[in-house]
C-alpha cells in the first residue's frame, strides 16, 4: 500500500495552522494588555500606545481571519485534488489555442497564467482590505486606488516578462540535468539571483517609486563621513518617495563590491527628530555589513537552496509521490510544488533557526552602532520608529521567538542598557 503523502501534507497543515492560531491567540492577548512594558514606561506616550494597540489588534482580527481562510483554501486545493484538475484544464486550453500541449514548456506557462489570475481574484480583497481599511484606518496608506491597481497591474507585466524564459530553463535543466541535476538547479538559482540582486534595483524597483540622490547637507556629509571611517565603499546615497504609498519607514542597502548603494525612506527622515538618529539607524545598518552578516545569510541560503534541490532530485521520479497528488504523469512544476508541500515541515524549522540567527545579528548591529558612539541617538531613533510605525508595545515571548526576525523593542533596548552598564 502507498504511503498517503497527501492525506500527510494536509494534515500536517491543518496541525501547523492550529499551533499558529495558539501561538496568535496568546499574542493577541498581550496586545490587550492596558499597561505598558516597565521599560517603556515613561519613553513611549500614553497617546502612541494607545494608538499602537488599537493599530495591533485590528491587524490581529484581520490576520485571523486571513489565515483561516487561506487554510482553508490550500487544504481544499490538494485533498480534492484541484491541482491535477487545473492542469487538465491548462491542457485543454492549450488544444483550444491550437498548440502543442504535449509540450511541458508551454503547458507549465498555461498553468501558471491560470494559477496567477485565481491567486490575484482570491488575495485582491484581502490586500484591498488590508490596504485601503486596516492602513487607511491607522493613517499609514498614502495609496490612491490607482496607484494601487498600476503597481498590481506593472507586478503581473514583470512577471509575464521575466516569468517564461526562466520557467523554460528550469525545466530544460530538470529534464537534462542528469545526475548532477541539484548542482545544475543551484547553480542557475545562483546566477539568477545575482542578475536580480543587480538589475532589481535599477531597473525594476524604479518603475515604483522614485529614487533621488540626497541632497547635499549636513545629514549626507554625516552618512558619508561614517561610510568612509568604515571604509565602506558607498557610491551613491538615494531617498526613496516611500512616503506616496505608506508612512512606515525603513533604510536599506545594496551592491556588490565596491559599488555600494544606501537608500533611505524619506518616512524615516521625517520621523526622526534629528540628523544622528537617522545616521544611528544606518550605522547599525552598517554594522551587518561590517560584521559580515549579509554574506554569512547569502552563504547560508544558498546551502539550504542546494539541499532543496538534492531533496527534489531524490523524490522527483516517485509516481507513488505524484500518483498521491492526483497526477498520471510527472511535471516539473508540479514536483517542485508538491516537493515544497512535502518539506514544510523542515521548512518550519529552517525559518526558527534562522529567525534566531537574524535575531542575534540584530543585537550585534546594535552593539556596533553602539560602540561607534550612537547608543543614545539609536535609542531615540528605535523608539521613534517604534511609536511611528505604531508597533506593537507588547509581545507574546512564545510568538515572538517564533515569529520575529528582529528582537522586540524592549529586549533591543534592554540590551544597549546592559552595554551600557557592563562599560560602567
Amino acid at each position: 500500500m502507498a504511503f498517503p503523502y497527501l492525506e500527510a501534507v494536509v494534515g500536517f497543515m491543518i496541525l501547523m495552522y492550529i499551533f499558529e492560531t495558539y501561538l496568535d491567540v496568546r499574542q493577541h492577548a498581550a496586545l490587550k494588555l492596558q499597561t505598558l512594558p516597565k521599560p517603556l514606561e515613561g519613553v513611549i506616550s500614553q497617546e502612541k500606545f494607545k494608538k499602537s494597540q488599537a493599530y495591533s489588534l485590528d491587524k490581529s482580527y484581520f490576520h485571523f481571519v486571513h489565515e483561516f481562510v487561506t487554510v482553508l483554501m490550500d487544504s481544499a486545493i490538494l485533498y480534492f485534488r484541484i491541482l491535477p484538475w487545473f492542469w487538465k484544464i491548462a491542457g485543454d486550453f492549450l488544444i483550444y489555442l491550437g498548440l502543442n500541449a504535449e509540450n511541458e514548456t508551454f503547458h507549465t506557462l498555461a498553468f501558471l497564467a491560470g494559477v496567477m489570475v485565481w491567486s490575484q481574484i482570491t488575495d485582491l480583497p484581502f490586500s484591498l482590505y488590508s490596504t485601503f481599511v486596516v492602513e487607511s484606518r491607522h493613517g499609514f496608506n498614502k495609496q490612491t486606488v490607482w496607484l494601487f491597481f498600476r503597481d498590481m497591474i506593472k507586478g503581473i507585466a514583470l512577471a509575464i516578462v521575466i516569468g517564461p524564459p526562466i520557467v523554460a530553463a528550469i525545466i530544460t535543466i530538470v529534464q537534462k540535468g542528469g545526475p548532477y541535476l541539484a548542482i545544475y538547479l543551484w547553480g542557475f538559482m545562483l546566477v539568477l539571483s545575482l542578475v536580480m540582486m543587480t538589475l532589481y534595483p535599477i531597473l525594476i524597483a524604479p518603475l515604483f517609486n522614485k529614487f533621488t540622490p540626497l541632497p547635499e547637507g549636513e545629514l549626507r556629509s554625516k552618512i558619508e563621513n561614517l561610510a568612509s571611517s568604515l571604509k565602506f565603499p558607498l557610491k551613491k546615497l538615494f531617498v526613496v518617495d516611500g512616503s506616496t504609498r505608506s508612512s512606515h519607514s525603513n533604510a536599506y542597502m545594496y551592491g556588490f563590491f565596491k559599488n555600494k548603494r544606501i537608500v533611505l525612506y524619506d518616512t524615516l527622515i521625517q520621523q526622526c527628530k534629528n540628523d544622528e538618529e537617522v545616521v544611528a539607524v544606518i550605522a547599525h545598518e552598517l554594522g551587518h555589513w561590517k560584521l559580515n552578516h549579509t554574506m554569512y545569510s547569502f552563504i547560508a541560503v544558498q546551502i539550504l537552496t542546494l539541499l532543496q534541490f538534492g531533496g527534489y532530485t531524490l523524490v522527483r521520479n516517485s509516481k507513488d509521490l505524484f500518483q498521491s497528488f492526483g497526477f498520471d504523469t510527472q511535471p516539473v512544476l508540479i514536483g517542485l510544488i508538491i516537493f515544497q508541500h512535502t518539506v514544510i515541515p523542515l521548512q518550519h524549522l529552517v525559518s526558527f533557526g534562522l529567525n534566531l540567527v537574524s535575531r542575534a545579528f540584530e543585537f550585534q548591529a546594535d552593539s556596533f552602532a553602539k560602540k561607534l558612539g550612537y547608543a543614545v541617538p539609536l535609542r531615540a531613533g528605535l523608539v521613534k520608529l517604534q511609536e511611528e510605525n505604531l508597533s506593537a508595545m507588547n509581545t507574546d515571548p512564545w510568538y515572538s521567538a517564533y515569529h520575529y526576525s528582529h528582537p522586540p523593542l524592549v529586549e533591543r533596548l534592554a540590551a544597549i542598557d546592559e552595554a551600557d552598564k557592563k562599560t560602567d
